[in-house]
């Protein structure tokens, strides 16, 4: 598979939490960080994804925001 975004990250499942039509799903990646994703159900499902599976992170932005308290 190619991509034109060139963040992708490594890691494994940690976490699949679905809801009504979304899931949010937890990757650890190097030094015990963990990224969220939100994606459908459907995709959770055909992408076979379990706790304890590799996936990647694949990180596509042309916004960064900045918040202080």
């Amino acid at each position: 598979m190619k991509l034109s975004a060139r963040n992708v990250i490594r890691g494994k499942v940690v976490a699949i939490q679905k809801g009504a039509t979304t899931a949010h799903v937890r990757i650890e990646i190097a030094g015990g960080q963990v990224l969220t994703s939100s994606i459908t159900n459907e995709a959770v499902d055909e992408l076979g994804l379990t706790i304890g599976s590799t996936a990647s992170a694949v990180i596509k932005a042309s916004d960064v925001l900045v918040a202080v308290d």
